[in-house]
């Protein structure tokens, strides 16, 4: 059973398309129309959503699924994992990641900066591959003295190569469902058995 660290309450406004699919295979409760398969920007939450008739969307493309009137998507059909996405849209999941923690930086720089222990044993920046107990210590010594204020502060003081890198190949696992700890995705959906 996996363990959930993710607690906050997630609700996606904005999501961006992975792949458009204008003939789809499977049938979603009597739906038969064009679907996309997307990725919302702020729990990465993957969905199959249905754009309004004669609306063709492109891959990458922000579009909005919120509450309220929406120029592009019709509906959220469902919620999907990972094993559910096309094999375009899991070639176009790292990128379209990268693309969002870029420009939400300043979110990741705030993990960085409060993140606590899971344990007594383990903390949540050790869930971060590259992240052993010594280069723990220095994380939490040097925000002690100042908070970090972009990944390229973190960089310098810490002399990690890459932490956009690190929470991106995180990010990417916490969706492949393979995690027992979520700290950045909505744990993902039990299966369900969709219908044809």
């Amino acid at each position: 059973m996996n363990k959930m660290f993710f607690t906050r309450k997630c609700y996606e406004e904005y999501a961006y398309v992975l792949d458009y699919i204008p003939t789809p295979l499977k049938r979603y409760r009597g739906y038969r129309g064009p679907v996309a398969q997307v990725i919302g920007e702020n729990c990465f939450t993957l969905l199959e959503v249905a754009p309004y008739p004669g609306i063709m969307l492109s891959t990458g493309e922000r579009v909005f699924i919120g509450k309220g009137l929406r120029d592009k998507v019709e509906r959220v059909l469902r919620r999907i994992s990972y094993d559910d996405l096309t094999p375009l849209a899991r070639d176009e999941l790292p990128r379209i990641v990268e693309e969002i923690v870029s420009k939400q930086e300043a979110r990741f720089v705030e993990f960085f900066n409060k993140a606590q222990p899971l344990t007594t044993k383990m903390h949540s920046l050790e869930l971060l591959r590259g992240i052993g107990k010594k280069t723990l210590w220095k994380i939490l010594e040097e925000r002690k003295k100042s908070p970090f204020t972009s990944i390229e502060d973190i960089k310098k003081r810490i002399k990690l190569p890459d932490p956009k890198k690190l929470v991106i190949e995180r990010i990417l696992e916490e969706i492949r469902g393979e995690e027992k700890y979520y700290i950045f995705v909505a744990p993902p959906p039990k299966p369900s058995f969709s219908r044809i």
